[in-house]
């Protein structure tokens, strides 16, 4: 008789994941279920029966939910949950996009149904949703996904880079944060200020172990009633986190890295698995990427077959059946030099060594010569027109 070993993956993601995996290889569509890829460690098999399923209605545990822009499996989140779990002193729910919405900013997905799966993360109850950390968050909270409403704390992280400056205002990771205080719940958002040729994977996890008495102290104090209740917390983690200088009150700075357009040569057909291996050497990272792209080979199968997919980095300028010229462009950022600043703004401070803690409002504060400025501009104005 023969014997196959069990899927250690979700059945929706195992499709989509051969779906890739053929598109990339050339293969037929007889490949055998054995030669699957295996994801990271942390993620348990899906056979297995989580002791989640129980802890769910477990009312002695405080609540805590758990999103991220990078996706589900991303390591940060992973390390994150993994070490909540592990305590043995909360509820852990995961909620988080199946796919990297780490630039989404604050956006939500109307008008288009988004899809929910369970996803197998050992001790939590988890799931990956096809929309954006906002989606997630409002999914939520909303009590049609859980049987809970408004957890005690929401945590959005570990991102991989910085979300300093103006960076806050890209950041999917900061508006999952900043839609739970929308929504009346105590929320963090935590980055890692992630360096390409300096960082390592293990940096995660010293980053877990950086965050976690803040994170103690959050809940501690929000049962409490003692902990902010006007504003949510970015915590942007050093570099090098175990060598941190400590916690460091902060200010939201203006820094930000430089836009940089670059036209797409007609002539380019990187393939992007090419592209991802020769950039990322860890297997975690290399599934975390399949994940990715099989997301997104399943949600082409649900497209109307009236929509056009496009692939923007292969093409050029072409000319489509209309005569229309398209152009194509590619987004990158690029680091500037940061000039001398105070040392209380979050980016220095993240430069020194400390772990930075920025509080940030709902509320606009509109400085007084600004507000006046304004309203001697919009005088001048209609008294013109009139």
């Amino acid at each position: 008789m023969t014997t196959t070993k069990k899927n250690m993956l979700p059945p929706g993601l195992v499709n989509n994941l051969q779906e890739v995996l053929l598109s990339r290889k050339g293969g037929n569509s007889n490949t055998n279920n054995d030669e699957q890829q295996q994801k990271p460690d942390a993620v348990t098999d899906s056979t297995e029966t989580s002791t989640s399923a129980s802890d769910e209605n477990d009312n002695s545990k405080p609540v805590v939910l758990v999103t991220n822009g990078e996706g589900i499996y991303s390591l940060g989140l992973v390390y994150l949950v993994q070490a909540l779990v592990r305590s043995g002193l909360y509820n852990v729910h995961v909620c988080a996009p199946q796919s990297d919405k780490s630039v989404s900013s604050h956006s939500v997905t109307v008008r288009e149904t988004i899809t929910v799966t369970p996803a197998e993360i050992d001790g939590a109850t988890a799931y990956e949703v096809s929309g954006t950390p906002v989606d997630c968050v409002s999914l939520a909270l909303s009590g049609a996904l859980f049987s809970w409403s408004k957890p005690l704390l929401v945590i959005s992280g570990i991102n991989r880079g910085s979300s300093c400056g103006h960076h806050m205002f890209y950041s999917g990771v900061v508006g999952g944060a900043r839609e739970a205080l929308v929504s009346g719940v105590p929320s963090l958002s935590i980055s890692l200020n992630w360096k390409r040729e300096e960082s390592q994977e293990s940096d995660f996890k010293d980053a877990v172990a950086v965050c976690l008495p803040l994170i103690t102290a959050a809940i501690r104090d929000i049962e409490k009633g003692v902990f902010p209740k006007s504003c949510f917390l970015s915590i942007e983690i050093p570099t090098s986190p175990s060598a941190n200088k400590g916690f460091k009150l902060t200010k939201q700075s203006m820094w930000r890295s430089a836009p940089n357009w670059l036209a797409v040569s007609a002539n380019r057909h990187p393939s992007s698995a090419a592209h991802f291996m020769s950039n990322q050497q860890s297997l975690g990272l290399q599934l975390a990427q399949l994940s990715q792209d099989a997301s997104a080979a399943g949600a082409a199968r649900r497209v109307s077959a009236q929509r056009q997919n496009v692939e923007v980095e292969s093409v050029g300028a072409v000319k489509s059946d209309t005569n229309k010229v398209k152009k194509y462009f590619r987004l990158e950022f690029i680091n500037k030099e940061q000039e001398e600043a105070e040392e209380d703004l979050d980016f220095k401070a993240l430069d020194n060594g400390f772990v930075a803690v920025t509080p940030f409002s709902l509320c606009p504060q509109i400085e007084v010569d600004i507000q006046t400025a304004a309203s001697d501009w919009i005088s001048g104005a209609l008294q013109v027109e009139q």
